[in-house]
């Protein structure tokens, strides 16, 4: 029998005065856990940003968004592990609702569609 794949969305915080390799390593090794327990949908760095608050008075961290889909047991595994590993500044997992991707990439899509079929208006100069 095959397991239920849930949709996430998971957003960590790596401490930026690492340095840019530190950086790179902690992303790669988040990114191929997860692609090892799942299938990874998009991967966004949203690079360094000024944090909402300071967190171990650091006020920037780099900012990571890993949409992907696995079973329902890896998130805690993987809160887990952000949990004891040196670096990271905060994580959070989510799981997205099917029913409200599935409206989304609908609205997303109508709009393109109607603008493809409706007739181009005629310009005309007074």
């Amino acid at each position: 029998m095959e397991k239920i794949k849930n949709s996430y969305e998971t957003l960590f915080i790596v401490d930026s005065d690492l340095g840019e390799e530190a950086v790179r390593a902690l992303i790669d090794k988040f990114t191929s856990l997860i692609a090892a327990n799942g299938e990874i949908e998009k991967v966004d760095e949203w690079g360094k940003r000024r944090l909402a608050y300071p967190i171990n008075d650091k006020p920037e961290g780099y900012y990571v968004l890993v949409n992907h889909k696995c079973e329902g047991d890896f998130p805690a595994e993987l809160e887990r592990i952000f949990g004891i590993t040196d670096g990271i500044m905060r994580s959070m997992v989510i799981r997205l609702d099917e029913k409200a991707i599935a409206a989304a990439k609908k609205a997303a899509a109508a709009p393109v569609a109607e603008a493809e079929e409706a007739p181009a208006e005629a310009v005309t100069e007074e």
